[in-house]
């Protein structure tokens, strides 16, 4: 007898009518009209089942901490970072730890189980990483957490020295943080920016570790970070294992150096992380009209047959006041910033918030083909195109299998003459 067993779901590459068997945790069968014996059985009525929703580029350490301590009243992001500087040292562990479980509950709840969230560790205690840590053991049951060392004040450029910065980020890997971080546009020079990428490369490549950079997160066409980036990931051996985050110059950048770029990036099989709610509200600031939307290049990239995924970044933290955790509502702004409107763009953007952003973060058993991970959602949408525009309810909640989280249909109920009773928007 099956543990588990979704009859007549829609799957996100158009199947209709597919059956999803689920035994110890993995599905075993994915197949048109399956009947057999379970303990549970769920009709899913003709509505998408999906793979779960990925982030592979957030801050768990800022999220929900807005108003800390005081409001970033102009909303940019060197005033963000002036605000976590003087937050930092008001910083408890149990603070830290109970913002980061608050919001995984949050996750949960939208179907979010695979996060990678970026640590702050030029705090010589080094507070959030142990916080973060131990967060990461609490929700592992239900949450992949991923965590980069990320030098916020930059390695070289840091108050702190850049030998006790790059000493601070090798002792939260020897704590357990699993990727290497950088910030090479925030050091005091474009040499040392080049510098940074090539210690933190090397750093990666001697531990056999991932790389994510917040690379080139500027209105400024000559930062040309990712340019070293995909160098040294060329020269290291590191393919595929590298990834260049918010990239926004690219969105400023002359269109025949971009034609140079491109092809770089995608022969060091770069992947790319866009965050499409908070490059459109950072960037830009300094034009009057017409305004830059700052998004990198998403439609480019994917051509290019680059991996390109959406992050959420931040959640009601200095940057950024808004958000719920909702990787549909990033999408939906990836979608019309990067003004990707046909059917094939469309479910591009479902993709760079599920399948393209686990393979940024490298994820193992995701998906849904026998031997994958029973980690599933049920979605109140017939297609990714219609859950993006609806930001679908998440109806069920799956993990290994298990029913974690759900919740209602979306309904209105009317009193219209000669209309339905109930709406619930879809068409």
């Amino acid at each position: 007898m099956l543990d588990l067993l979704i009859r007549n779901a829609t799957l996100p590459d158009g199947r209709h009518n597919m059956a999803v068997a689920v035994q110890d945790g993995k599905i075993i069968e994915v197949t048109q009209g399956l009947q057999a014996a379970a303990r549970e059985t769920v009709d899913a009525g003709g509505l998408l089942l999906s793979p779960p929703f990925v982030d592979p580029h957030f801050h768990m350490d800022a999220t929900l901490s807005y108003g800390l301590p005081r409001v970033n009243q102009s909303g940019t992001l060197l005033e963000g970072i002036a605000v976590w500087g003087e937050l930092k040292p008001l910083l408890t562990q149990e603070s830290l730890v109970e913002r980061a479980l608050v919001y995984c509950d949050w996750a949960a709840a939208k179907g979010l189980l695979a996060i990678r969230t970026h640590v702050d560790v030029c705090d010589p205690r080094l507070l959030a990483v142990d916080a973060l840590l131990e967060v990461k053991k609490l929700v592992a049951p239900y949450i992949e957490l991923q965590l980069v060392a990320f030098p916020q004040d930059g390695v070289l450029r840091g108050p702190l020295g850049a030998q006790q910065h790059m000493d601070n980020l090798k002792r939260a890997l020897d704590k357990g943080v699993d990727v290497v971080g950088g910030i090479p546009h925030f050091e005091r020079t474009m040499a040392d920016g080049a510098l940074s990428v090539k210690l933190l490369c090397e750093l990666a490549a001697a531990r056999g570790l991932m790389v994510d950079m917040h690379c080139d997160e500027s209105d400024d066409p000559h930062s040309r970070h990712v340019e070293t980036l995909a160098f040294e990931t060329q020269r290291l051996g590191l393919q595929g294992r590298v990834t260049g985050s918010h990239l926004t110059s690219m969105h400023s950048m002359d269109n025949y150096y971009v034609s140079k770029l491109i092809p770089l990036m995608a022969e060091a099989q770069l992947h790319v992380v866009a965050n499409p709610l908070i490059n459109i509200t950072l960037q830009g600031r300094h034009d009057s009209y017409p305004k830059r939307r700052g998004m990198t290049r998403v439609p480019e990239l994917l051509a290019a047959g680059i991996n390109v995924a959406f992050g959420n970044d931040c959640v009601m933290d200095p940057w950024y006041s808004l958000g719920s955790g909702d990787m549909l509502e990033v999408a939906h702004m990836g979608l019309h910033v990067g003004q990707m409107t046909s059917q094939v763009a469309m479910r591009q953007c479902f993709e760079a918030v599920t399948t393209h952003a686990a393979r940024v973060m490298g994820l193992q058993g995701y998906g849904l083909q026998a031997g994958c991970k029973a980690d599933l959602v049920l979605l109140q949408a017939r297609d990714p195109v219609e859950a993006i525009r609806l930001r679908a309810t998440r109806l069920k909640v799956f993990k290994a299998g298990k029913l974690i989280a759900e919740a209602p249909a979306a309904t209105s109920r009317l009193n219209l003459p000669g209309r339905p009773a109930h709406t619930s928007f879809m068409v």
